[in-house]
């Protein structure tokens, strides 16, 4: 059985007892959680399907470097980033 679910303005298929790396939720480790919007279940449509998920942990990713340069201006930006995301494992499908 797998569903689809969006977290975080994206879209992720997941089946029981994988693990995937979300948007950050706020929620503390080890907590479980309903997930608010699940798109299908096996392919079905439905309103009343429940996905729940356990917090693994809170970490960041890896940092993205944004330089911007103007040639022959002496302009030059260095700035880095790195997204809050939760890891989380999927406990439960229910269609």
């Amino acid at each position: 059985m797998y569903s689809i679910i969006e977290q975080g303005a994206k879209q992720y298929m997941c089946i029981v007892g994988q693990v995937i790396k979300v948007e950050k939720v706020e929620c503390p480790v080890g907590e479980e959680f309903t997930v608010q919007k699940v798109l299908c279940v096996d392919g079905d449509q439905s309103t009343s399907s429940i996905v729940k998920a356990k917090v693994l942990s809170h970490e960041k990713t890896d940092k993205v470097i944004i330089f911007k340069k103007k040639r022959r201006h002496n302009y030059r930006r260095k700035k880095g980033h790195r997204q809050n995301i939760s890891v989380i494992k999927i406990t439960e499908i229910k269609a």
